[in-house]
């Protein structure tokens, strides 16, 4: 009698949830650009560069050899050492519109006076539209914004120590209006913002910082 209770009742949990797994969020297979099988001196297959407002090329993007690679032999460079307060240095990646997202990278900050570091891109519209959180070993903090028409507008900010001798990795998961952002593992924001809803991803640097670009992670979630 207990074996044929316990079979009923998970019979009718069954019908009252359906399966298990239909619980869970389905998700799209994890893509990987470690940038190994790319020609060097060159963008990969479907990264576009942006501009600045002045029509320039937003950056000198190219995937290079180096032995500081995380996963060796290559890494995505941005090399552009010279630029204004306000350049914006990015790519923004084809094919990879979504809503929800799991999106990292690591990098490497190399260089920079004015600016140093990097960051990842996602919901972007255009070079001009996105979100950004972006890690500077200069000011020692990350910060997240929204960028409006090529405007930044922070969103919140978060002291911490960033070994420029150390590759660091950045995290975004996304879904609807929350935002949670990982620094090396750690948690850094958990937030609600609606400025955008969908859009590609893409990586980021400012003014001068050269910065060195591995293993760019998505999965998008259903």
């Amino acid at each position: 009698m207990r074996v044929q209770s316990l079979l009923l009742g998970s019979l009718f949990l069954f019908w009252l949830w359906g399966p298990a797994e239909a619980a869970m969020p389905a998700s799209e297979p994890v893509r990987t650009w470690n940038f190994d099988g790319d020609p060097l001196e060159q963008l990969p297959p479907k990264f576009l560069m942006g501009t600045f407002f002045d029509g320039r090329p937003a950056g000198d993007w190219k995937v290079i050899e180096s032995p500081k690679a995380i996963s060796p032999p290559k890494v995505l460079a941005q090399l552009r050492n010279k630029g204004a307060e306000h350049n914006y240095n990015l790519v923004i990646v084809e094919d990879t519109n979504a809503t929800a997202l799991d999106l990292s990278v690591s990098f490497l900050p190399i260089a920079g006076k004015a600016d140093m570091g990097g960051g990842l891109i996602w919901r972007a519209k255009d070079d001009r539209n996105y979100y950004l959180v972006r890690a500077n070993p200069l000011e020692q903090n990350i910060r997240i914004y929204h960028v409006v028409k090529g405007i930044r507008q922070m969103l919140k900010n978060f002291d911490q120590i960033i070994d420029v001798k150390n590759w660091h990795r950045l995290h975004v998961v996304t879904r609807g209006c929350q935002i949670q952002v990982f620094y090396d593992d750690k948690p850094i924001f958990d937030l609600c913002d609606e400025t955008f809803k969908e859009g590609r991803i893409g990586l980021w640097t400012k003014s001068d910082a050269v910065t060195y670009f591995d293993d760019l992670r998505l999965t998008i979630l259903r």
